[in-house]
């Protein structure tokens, strides 16, 4: 395994030191200003052992080899900041999912129920064969986005 040798400058360890000691900020962000100051072997330091770190923060070996190289590789700033996320979602429900489903909510609920729930329109979905899965908490989000209130739907 690598190892990464911090040494901070004087401004780095001030900006650190004003993090943790003033201001509203990410847990994320505490975390690695206490980390890169407690592993710095530069002139300003006032290094601990990792072992002291992970009893105090309570974080793995493994976090604080990841918070060094990130500032190895992306200096300050990249290791402060969060990455945005990279992975990109799926809609499951489309223009024509979405039609079907807001004409079977406002259709007249089956035998035995006043009104339609989440739950019996999921269900009737995947019966219909609209679509081969569908959480009734997407159904809400769905209905939740048309401004289509259960409560409120005519028959017919």
């Amino acid at each position: 395994m690598i190892r990464y040798t911090i040494k901070l400058t004087k401004s780095e360890v001030e900006e650190l030191e004003s993090i943790i000691n003033k201001g509203c900020h990410k847990s994320q962000k505490y975390r690695a200003a206490y980390i890169l100051l407690n592993t710095d072997e530069g002139e300003y330091s006032r290094k601990v052992s990792n072992e002291q770190i992970c009893k105090v923060l309570r974080i793995g070996m493994r976090t604080i080899d990841r918070v060094k190289k990130r500032f190895i590789e992306e200096g300050l700033e990249g290791t402060l900041e969060r990455h945005p996320s990279s992975r990109v979602y799926e809609g499951k429900v489309d223009g024509d999912l979405e039609a079907k489903l807001v004409s079977l909510c406002c259709s007249k609920p089956p035998d035995g129920f006043a009104n339609w729930s989440l739950r019996l329109l999921a269900d009737r979905m995947v019966e219909l064969e609209y679509i081969d899965y569908i959480s009734h908490v997407t159904v809400g989000k769905v209905l939740k986005k048309t401004n289509l209130s259960l409560g409120k739907c005519k028959d017919g």
